[in-house]
């Protein structure tokens, strides 16, 4: 009697293979990479599966930041891939950049073969041990039946509980060993607890606080735009009627429109907000770490707040800089939506009205020009244009404040940043991302002619792919914002911050095969940027401005946030 074979799922693949079907079977529709010797059995493999997309950057900086903006304007996991020694370590940078932000990355990395591991074969180096304390997990595959498990790992663990960057480092030999693969995205990680569940006790001590406020405010961070919690915060909001400020990272978490909102804290923050917490007697922080550019001088920061709250998901962030006295430690979405059953509002009605005055005597202002192009007027034209609805991505520098407080965010996910690392160059590609993780959305790179001179080179990837990003560049032929604080903190003692010399950016763009645009005066401007939003496919639009600009307010290190410059209009 013939014998009849059962069905089976299972296939004998390389390491190889079974890496990129994972990766599709975690829904990973985009990855961004740069090949070398020792992650080649990898690339061989993407010629034969059509159904893997892979964007050529041009250095491997440009594959991690493009990835980290895909992550964060879409929610998802941004991948990425490099090969073994100065691949991968051209990544760090990047990895620190997400880790700092709490950003969700898989980071893949070719490495030397286990046979010669720890010889110093050619390019080998070991990128587990640097990238340790900027990696939620990483992982060094030597088994290559292990590889299916780590990659269902590696994700679950970077997008779940306080979000962030993980790498997966494969041998050149693993990559190319065969083993029978089943498809399973099965999870058993012992001792992970991704999402602690806060005590619900905790939260109504911090409702009858609420209660009893007379000059309540919310800092709300980038945990409320992570947990995909802006619909509850402002129902808590209503409910509460608490005065809003948002960090960097949380602007757009909440509406810019709304009467209760203040504006950015800290550093380049309103003084609205800044007053605020340096009057209130309950300070709420809701997914923000009250960083340092936040708080400033510790020892001076929110000096009459009777009770610090703070709603977080990672305890390790409860009380690290602040003492706090109500600590709910979960999900923001979760906490918030036991909250707004019991929420009741405060006793801040006087209070409200007397941030509402701040708001109106003390504006975000600047002295415009009709001969010259002011930088604040740049981004008040874009967010005129786009009603506000466009992803803006932003370098590192003044730009980047500038764009804080004169662009509106009133959506999560909108504004896509560098913040606790402050990385120049991360702009740029992070807008490249951004377009391939939202490609019916208007996606506007804002840079400054340094930074944009890091990256300047992913222009030919926009131009190949007809990624159509607008990129600006506010040109100030300077570093900006060590100008400024060499002019305030150092006495006007300029050193090393003249960036002439600097290519014609316009050609530059036209070289890469770019439509590129140039506005010098105010009567250019809107001109030009108009036809750049009417142009299908990328476009660089340099818009001159003056060197001596400065972003106001502004509080010096080592002082407290009611000391703040106002600039000419103290």
């Amino acid at each position: 009697m013939e014998q009849v074979s059962k069905p089976t799922n299972e296939m004998l693949l390389t390491g190889s293979e079974v890496l990129l079907r994972c990766l599709l079977m975690e829904g990973t529709d985009c990855v961004f990479g740069y090949p070398g010797g020792n992650v080649l059995y990898i690339y061989d493999a993407m010629v034969d599966n059509p159904d893997f997309k892979h964007i050529l950057t041009r250095h491997e900086q440009g594959a991690i930041h493009a990835a980290d903006g895909y992550a964060r304007s879409t929610g998802k996991v941004g991948v990425c891939i490099a090969t073994s020694g100065p691949g991968a370590t051209n990544l760090v940078t990047g990895i620190a950049t997400a880790y700092m932000d709490s950003v969700p990355l898989v980071i893949i990395t070719g490495n030397v073969s286990t046979t010669v591991m720890g010889t110093d074969a050619f390019q080998e180096a070991d990128i587990v041990s640097m990238t340790m304390p900027i990696t939620k997990h990483n992982y060094s595959v030597r088994d290559v039946h292990d590889l299916p498990r780590i990659v269902h790992e590696a994700f679950h663990i970077a997008n779940t509980g306080r979000k962030g960057p993980v790498l997966i480092d494969i041998p050149k030999d693993v990559s190319n060993h065969k083993m029978l693969y089943e498809p399973s995205n099965q999870l058993s990680i012992r001792g992970y607890n991704a999402a602690p569940s806060a005590d619900p006790m905790e939260i109504d001590k911090l409702l009858q606080a609420i209660a009893e406020s007379d000059k309540p405010v919310i800092i709300a961070g980038a945990g409320v735009i992570y947990s995909d919690a802006a619909p509850q915060l402002l129902e808590f909001v209503n409910k509460t009627r608490i005065p809003v400020a948002t960090t960097l990272l949380g602007l757009g978490g909440f509406p810019s429109g709304h009467d209760l909102w203040l504006g950015m804290p800290g550093h380049h923050g309103t003084y609205a907000a800044n007053t605020a917490i340096q009057n209130a007697d309950l300070i709420l922080s809701i997914g923000s770490r009250f960083d340092d550019r936040v708080t400033m001088k510790l020892d001076g920061f929110a000096p009459h707040a009777k009770w610090i709250a703070h709603i977080d998901i990672d305890p390790a962030e409860i009380g690290k800089n602040i003492k706090t006295d109500f600590a709910c430690v979960g999900d923001i979405k979760a906490v918030l939506e036991y909250a707004n059953t019991k929420a009741k509002p405060s006793k801040s009605s006087s209070w409200i009205n007397k941030m509402q005055e701040n708001k109106s005597n003390y504006p975000l202002r600047y002295k415009d020009s009709d001969t010259e192009i002011k930088p604040q007027f740049i981004l008040e034209m874009i967010h005129e244009t786009t009603k506000g609805n466009a992803i803006i991505t932003t370098d590192v520098g003044q730009h980047q404040m500038w764009t804080a407080q004169f662009y509106k965010f009133n959506y999560s996910r909108s504004l896509v940043t560098s913040g606790g690392s402050g990385t120049m160059g991360f702009g740029f590609p992070a807008a490249i991302g951004a377009q391939i993780g939202n490609p019916d959305r208007l996606v506007v790179s804002i840079n400054g002619d340094g930074g944009m001179q890091m990256c300047a080179q992913e222009m030919a990837i926009c131009a190949i792919h007809n990624i159509p990003v607008k990129i600006v560049v506010i040109n100030n032929q300077v570093l900006g914002m060590v100008r400024q604080q060499q002019e305030l903190s150092y006495e006007s003692r300029y050193s090393q911050i003249s960036l002439a010399g600097s290519p014609d950016f316009v050609k530059l763009a036209e070289a890469y095969g770019v439509k590129g645009l140039r506005a010098s005066n105010k009567a250019e401007a809107y001109g030009i940027w108009q036809e750049a939003l009417k142009t299908p496919g990328p476009v660089l639009v340099e818009f001159v401005v003056p060197t001596e600009e400065n972003v106001y307010p502004m509080v010096l290190g080592g002082t407290t946030l009611d000391q703040m410059i106002l600039g000419d209009f103290d």
